[in-house]
């Protein structure tokens, strides 16, 4: 499987989402959606998580990148889409643990997944509001003690990759970190357009609906000038 570096942080590049799904079933690894920010913004910490574990370009300018190195067949594959392909490919055979967003937002969630997959096998499910040390713990013993084959955690970066690699230490599983994705499943948070989506636009999509988003949307101006360079 082909992968780059890029300000240090190792970027596979998929020609499919299935050549992910089976990747990961094969390393039962986290997965961690790679983006312009997180590559110019890396840290010893974040190469170290993401090295560990299998980074995919959830965002156009990670694709782009990569096809800059010369892999051209790379695609763009959205985490709040790729945790259904997941679901929708092992719903009849894996055993699933979901953690993130509000209370009413996680119960929604796994009441949707249960209408529209029957028969899915939910081990349990909590918020993301996980704030200490002791709440952290009795997650991971909780993990530890069910052993689910795959593990959802919508928390927002780092946190989510942090505690994954916490739960990882304990149980080896298929790990995806989230983000929003149960807001956006539930129908709290719309997204882009279909056409905008497909034509790698979802960026300014959301930058209209969210102009304060413009401060980091300028890190995808440094990440460009940066590959342009060949500095990634």
């Amino acid at each position: 499987m082909n992968k780059v570096s890029l300000n240090g942080v190792i970027t596979y590049s998929f020609n499919s989402r299935s050549d992910l799904i089976e990747l990961a079933s094969q390393k039962k690894k986290s997965l961690i959606a790679i983006n312009a920010e997180k590559i110019l913004n890396a840290t010893e910490q974040s190469r170290s998580l993401i090295n560990k574990n299998i980074g995919y370009t959830d965002g156009v300018g990670a694709v782009w990148a990569l096809k800059r190195k010369g892999f051209k067949e790379t695609i763009k594959i959205p985490g709040c889409e790729l945790w259904l392909d997941i679901i929708t490919k092992f719903h009849e055979s894996r055993s699933f643990y979901l953690v993130g967003a509000k209370e009413e937002v996680i119960v929604a969630t796994i009441e949707k997944l249960q209408r529209e997959y029957p028969g899915i096998n939910i081990l349990g499910y909590r918020n993301g509001y996980v704030q200490s040390i002791d709440e952290q713990e009795k997650l991971i013993e909780t993990i530890t003690k069910l052993k689910p084959d795959i593990v959802f955690v919508a928390m927002g970066s780092p946190k989510q990759e942090l505690i994954m690699q916490e739960m990882q230490e304990h149980h080896s599983a298929i790990y995806q970190g989230l983000g929003g994705s149960f807001d956006v499943y539930v129908g709290n948070v719309e997204r882009a357009p279909k056409s905008w989506v497909k034509n790698n636009l979802e960026w300014a999509y959301r930058l209209i609906k969210q102009p304060r988003r413009i401060k980091r949307q300028i890190h995808l101006v440094r990440f460009a000038f940066n590959v342009i360079i060949g500095r990634y």
